[in-house]
């Protein structure tokens, strides 16, 4: 059991709706910290454990754009593209639910590199959810079980990278069968990891080149600001607020520095984290919000 964090059971009856719609839905859930909302669009986010740079900075990418909006990122908690799926949300102060391909003690977790991560989903309001029991070891066959899981309780998913024959692709199978949304990245056709999502877009899956992509296909609209600004806003410091207020016009840094009154190298190490954040960008010679 991960530190201060019960495991819970939950029966049938109370496993989420969309989870109850597939047609193999488990008999119970194990739970550690807590599911979101009915209202909260889900979105599977996964790809391989052997990510390339363009993956991991896509994921990035994608997932800050979605900073603000009732969204959770569901995934597997696994090396790779799972692991920066789950960081990636909590840098953009969005709640995550992990599916282990193991039990949720602490004493089988897989895999036990990820525990701080873990421990980190759940502090931040998200959830690890498993149908194995607590002690139960992960094994070959579990992974592919687990994906049904994280398929069926999801409104999209979105691949970001896959070799033909990748394990990853199990997921978007299932997303196909419950009539989810299937979302992917595409990629250089040089690409091995591309070669998955290049197949599935052939297929009619939806590519993605931008945050706005996911959130149209998830129901949002795209030409309003997120519905919780105070969400969006709600890790900065202050100077990084001052930033925000300054920046209801797109700026040059000269004036962002004069209006700011701090000095030039405390402006730039706060432009350089919020440009990590997904906040701001600099095009133009100016910078503006995100």
């Amino acid at each position: 059991m991960l530190k201060n964090f019960e495991i819970k059971i939950i029966n049938k009856d109370y496993i989420p709706e969309m989870l109850r719609e597939i047609p193999d839905c488990p008999e119970k859930l194990y739970i550690q910290g807590k599911l979101p909302s009915q209202e909260t669009k889900l979105l599977c986010v996964v790809g391989s454990r052997k990510y390339t740079q363009y993956g991991k900075d896509v994921c990035e990418k994608i997932i800050s754009g979605l900073r603000g909006y009732d969204i959770t990122i569901v995934s597997g908690l696994a090396l790779g593209i799972d692991g920066i799926a789950h960081r990636s949300a909590l840098d953009a102060g969005l709640k995550t639910i992990a599916v282990p391909g193991s039990g949720l003690d602490e004493s089988v977790l897989y895999p036990s590199t990820h525990k701080n991560l873990a421990q980190k989903i759940l502090e931040t309001g998200g959830a690890l959810i498993s149908e194995f029991e607590p002690k139960f070891h992960a094994t070959p066959y579990s992974f592919p079980q687990r994906n049904r899981i994280m398929a069926g309780m999801s409104h999209a998913v979105l691949v970001i990278e896959a070799e033909i024959k990748s394990g990853t692709l199990i997921t978007s199978k299932f997303a196909t069968e419950y009539n989810r949304d299937v979302l992917t990245i595409p990629g250089s056709i040089f690409s091995k990891n591309s070669e998955g999502p290049n197949m599935l877009i052939r297929l009619g899956a939806t590519p993605i080149r931008k945050s706005e992509d996911v959130l149209e296909a998830l129901g949002f609209k795209i030409d309003e600001e997120p519905q919780n600004l105070e969400l969006k806003y709600s890790d900065c410091s202050p100077e990084e607020l001052l930033v925000v207020k300054i920046l209801d016009t797109p700026k040059t840094k000269d004036d962002l520095i004069r209006e700011s009154h701090m000095p030039t190298s405390k402006v730039c190490a706060i432009i350089s984290i919020m440009e990590i954040k997904g906040l701001i960008k600099e095009s133009m010679g100016e910078v503006h919000l995100i």
